[in-house]
């Protein structure tokens, strides 16, 4: 029988205290939308093309939580759930980028993808 897993979300908070860190962040939007403005530090993986960096994100994270933006939420939760299943202790931050950016912290332009 099919389970459904509930991926708790990150608030802006906890994320704000785990990125100041230096935790792992996947912005999992499309690279045009990460060019317009990022978490400093994030890496792009379009959620479309996340299931090819699992393995990589698994190694590179050695066990720490990834946390996963996107623009106000959704596609993080998905992102999340997919690397949960590969074994990455991944956590979807709530609102997304248009929240750490209205919330004040610092956000970057530009086209650095991972």
């Amino acid at each position: 029988m099919f389970q459904r897993t509930t991926i708790a979300e990150t608030s802006l908070d906890d994320f704000a205290a785990a990125h100041a860190t230096g935790a792992v962040t996947v912005d999992v939007r499309e690279p045009h939308e990460y060019a317009a403005g990022h978490v400093p530090g994030a890496v792009n993986v379009p959620l479309s093309q996340l299931g090819t960096r699992v393995g990589s994100l698994a190694r590179d994270s050695k066990g720490a939580p990834v946390f996963v933006i996107c623009a106000s939420g959704n596609r993080s939760k998905a992102g999340a759930g997919l690397l949960v299943k590969g074994g990455v202790d991944a956590r979807p931050v709530a609102g997304g980028t248009a929240a750490w950016i209205s919330a004040g912290p610092s956000n970057v332009a530009g086209s650095r993808r991972g």
